[in-house]
């Protein structure tokens, strides 16, 4: 088979996972086009060290070394998920924009606190 075959997979994939990344919201799906971007680059890994025929078969562990760091990354990106799930009751990035924990306001016109970490929102206050 010639090396241009999965290399045009490969590219549709880092494609397809580029897309998932930059267009959805779900913290979950954005991670799996992350996954689906690290399966592109695996795929070219093994590709051009077929193609190259490599003695010590550097593409291949390369290749595991992806999946190792890939297989972390899936473990704590859940974790940090679920963490923001449980106290933001949502996994929407747009969302998840501020993390700071916004202070209710006891009624209209009240002021936060002088030194509040907490960062004006868009359109309101100073620039």
């Amino acid at each position: 088979m010639h090396v241009v075959y999965p290399v045009v997979v490969s590219a549709l994939l880092f494609s397809i996972g580029v897309y998932g990344v930059l267009a959805r919201r779900n913290a979950i799906l954005v991670l799996m086009s992350v996954e689906l971007m690290l399966n592109a680059v695996n795929l070219n890994l093994v590709a051009f060290d077929v193609w190259l025929g490599d003695r010590l078969h550097g593409g291949q562990v390369l290749t595991l070394f992806v999946s190792v760091i890939a297989a972390a990354e899936v473990g704590l990106g859940l974790a940090i998920v679920l963490a923001v799930f449980r106290t933001r009751r949502t996994v929407d990035v747009d969302r998840l924009r501020a993390l700071a924990e916004v202070p209710p306001a006891s009624g209209p016109g009240s002021e936060r606190p002088a030194g509040s970490a907490v960062q004006p929102a868009d359109g309101e206050g100073a620039p």
